[in-house]
């Protein structure tokens, strides 16, 4: 049985994984069922394993291909081996999506449905609403980047986590270590470093702006 969550830390979740499929304006939103986030949220992950396995799928048949040719050499057997490996790591995440989608709906059950819902909608309506603003402010503390050049997914962990600080009064602190959390699960090892970096950036771009202020 999966454990006992906090009610806000499932919200963010189910807001990451149905942020692109759940639209429109607060009198929309507040028709939207936990049902229906929940159907989005598993959508969103079926969707990546089946990428996920369509990518794993294509590096096995690169790596057969260099460890079966007609001459084999040293270097297409070490790339082979590289690719089959890759194959079995992204095989491996594919598997662990279809468990966080097989227990999503049982680890809803085990929280409070009714702040599950709340929070979720919340996050989502404050992304949507203030998209723009935040995309600005995160925009300004990237490094040599853009953020339509970073992966959907760590936009969006960036994106719920700036509307947390900057409109729903959650703690910075609170804010950062719950993104990295999520990139953890639906990033990868270089993608939760980066988050944790521009949110340690932006914050300290609050700071700094507080104190040019108060000054």
């Amino acid at each position: 049985m999966p454990p006992r969550q906090q009610p806000r830390r499932i919200a963010r979740e189910l807001a990451l994984l149905s942020l692109s499929q759940i639209k429109g304006n607060a009198e929309k939103l507040d028709k939207v069922e936990l049902n229906d986030l929940v159907v989005a949220a598993i959508r969103t992950l079926t969707s990546e394993v089946q990428d996920t396995l369509e990518t794993a799928s294509a590096e096995v048949t690169r790596g057969h291909n260099q460890l079966f040719q007609y001459e084999t050499r040293a270097t297409s057997l070490e790339s082979g081996k590289t690719m089959i490996q890759e194959a079995l790591t992204l095989t491996q995440e594919a598997i662990n999506r279809l468990a966080t989608a097989v227990e999503f709906p049982e680890i809803i059950q085990l929280a409070s449905q009714y702040e599950v819902r709340e929070y979720t909608i919340e996050i989502i309506g404050t992304v949507n609403r203030r998209k723009k603003e935040i995309d600005q402010q995160i925009e300004g503390v990237l490094k040599d980047w853009q953020l339509r050049r970073l992966a959907k997914i760590d936009q969006d962990i960036l994106r719920l986590a700036v509307a947390e600080i900057l409109f729903l009064d959650i703690p910075e602190k609170v804010a950062i270590n719950e993104a990295v959390e999520l990139a953890k699960r639906y990033s990868d090892d270089d993608g939760y470093r980066f988050i944790n970096g521009v949110l340690r950036r932006f914050t300290d771009k609050i700071k700094k702006d507080e104190t040019i202020r108060g000054q």
